[in-house]
C-alpha cells in the first residue's frame, strides 16, 4: 500500500516510477535500468532490502 500511495504522489510530481516487486528483480532493474534514485524496502521477498542495498553498494557502477 506504501508503495502504491508513493509511486503516484511521485507520478504526479512528474517522476517516472520503476518497481520491482522483490530484491533480485529491484537488483536487475539497478543494473540495467537508468536511475538518479533508488528508494529501497527493507522487507523485501527473495533479497531483503538490507542485502540488496549491500550488493549494490559494492559493484562500482551502482555504489554512488
Amino acid at each position: 500500500m506504501n508503495r502504491d500511495m508513493l509511486s503516484r504522489r511521485l507520478e504526479r510530481k512528474g517522476y517516472q516510477v520503476l518497481i520491482a516487486v522483490d530484491g533480485g528483480q529491484g537488483l536487475e532493474m539497478a543494473r540495467t535500468q537508468a536511475h538518479d534514485l533508488i528508494l529501497m524496502d527493507m522487507s523485501l521477498p527473495v533479497i531483503d532490502g538490507w542485502e540488496a542495498s549491500r550488493t549494490l553498494k559494492a559493484e562500482a557502477a551502482t555504489q554512488a
